[in-house]
């Protein structure tokens, strides 16, 4: 057994199948991201969508007019037994049938910052700065046997079924908090918010603390560019089960609750700080998790509308309503959201694990070719 040098065109064949569905909505148009997984609902859609193309299982829809934008070549191959359905700017392609190349390994060789790279480089000089497909089918490689190949696909394919079985197990998860939450909506009073906050309007006035935490969509991040020390004094003091939110963009996800560290920290002044004024009748946690619905967001953006700069200042959470039952029924509601986003970082790291062997694998293939020779 050896290596053998292939040339990609050889052993792609191209697809065009028009849907033929003039009203799909973004939710029957998939997308490809950066990841080369296909998402939905898609971003865009045309008022006519008649003619955007049919992926069906075990092809691949590859966005070629992107590489350049995106520095990655944005492709997906369909593992479902569903068909796709995605723009006309899509190549949609299978892996012929031969004894060279399976589909699963070019895609597994395909998942790599490497190849990214290289596809990257070699895009054209137009202004979209993509490639074409006679790019793609000039792309030569080398390819170990066939059952080299597959050894190395079935360690993908069993670490992609344990990730896939850990996010079917996510969703449900993700469906008890919200039938949990749309319980709430429809059996409790609504109440202020306020009615249960105090804000913290300490200043770092004599320096005692000097480290600088930001706040984005995310929570807690390291602030961008440079703040001279000098200028700390005038920074606001938060503490553990403080929030934090950035009254500019709170209502895009902006705020922060501080259960990550234990001693006190200092952010800009022009963030809001408060807490909970009694755990006993309101959880910090509970509350947090609706302070980061999006139909939260949604609201403060909606009654802000008519403010010159568009902020949400303490005074503003009194226009936030939310249920608040009994602290036992918040709590067990915040522990399973816990659970919830605790799961989802899980299984982001397994998918970026997937990611990271991917070259490994290939690197692997090629070695043990090698050896055989």
């Amino acid at each position: 057994m050896a290596l053998k040098k292939i040339k990609l065109g050889d052993y792609l064949i191209p697809y065009k199948e028009k849907c033929g569905i003039p009203d799909l909505t973004p939710y029957d148009i998939s997308g490809v991201n950066k990841d080369k997984e296909f998402f939905e609902p898609s971003r865009q859609t045309g008022e006519d969508t008649t003619n955007y193309q049919n992926v069906p299982p075990g092809y691949f829809a590859c966005n070629l007019m992107h590489v350049g934008r995106d520095k990655v070549l944005p492709i997906a191959y369909n593992h479902t037994q569903k068909v796709k359905h995605v723009s006309p700017a899509y190549s949609i392609f299978r892996i012929k049938e031969n004894e060279d190349l399976l589909d699963y390994y070019f895609f597994i060789y395909l998942k790599s910052d490497e190849r990214d790279r290289f596809f990257w480089f070699n895009t054209d000089a137009s202004v979209r700065d993509g490639m074409t497909w006679e790019d793609l089918c000039n792309v030569e490689l080398n390819v170990p046997p066939l059952p080299v190949q597959q050894k190395y696909v079935d360690v993908y394919n069993a670490m992609l079924a344990n990730q896939k079985s850990y996010e079917r197990g996510l969703g449900d998860l993700n469906t008890a908090c919200i039938a949990a939450i749309e319980k709430l909506k429809s059996t409790e009073e609504k109440k202020s918010i306020l009615l249960y906050l105090i804000e913290r309007q300490e200043i770092n006035a004599a320096n005692k603390y000097d480290d600088l935490i930001g706040v984005g969509n995310e929570g807690f991040i390291i602030p961008r560019g440079s703040r001279d020390s000098d200028s700390f004094h005038k920074c606001n003091i938060f503490y553990p089960k403080d929030f934090v939110y950035n009254p500019s963009v709170v209502s895009k996800g902006a705020i922060a609750f501080n259960n990550k560290f234990s001693e006190p920290k200092i952010c800009t002044e022009e963030y809001i700080v408060f807490f909970v004024n009694d755990e006993n009748l309101l959880s910090p946690e509970y509350l947090f998790l609706w302070l980061k619905r999006k139909e939260t967001g949604r609201y403060l953006e909606f009654v802000n509308m008519d403010s010159v700069r568009n902020r949400v200042y303490f005074r503003d959470l009194d226009k936030i309503s939310i249920p608040i039952p009994n602290i036992k029924v918040q709590r067990s509601i915040a522990e399973l959201y816990n659970a919830y986003y605790e799961r989802k970082e899980i299984n982001e790291r397994l998918k970026n694990q997937i990611k990271d062997i991917c070259p490994i694998l290939i690197k692997g293939s090629i070695e043990e070719a090698r050896k055989e020779v």
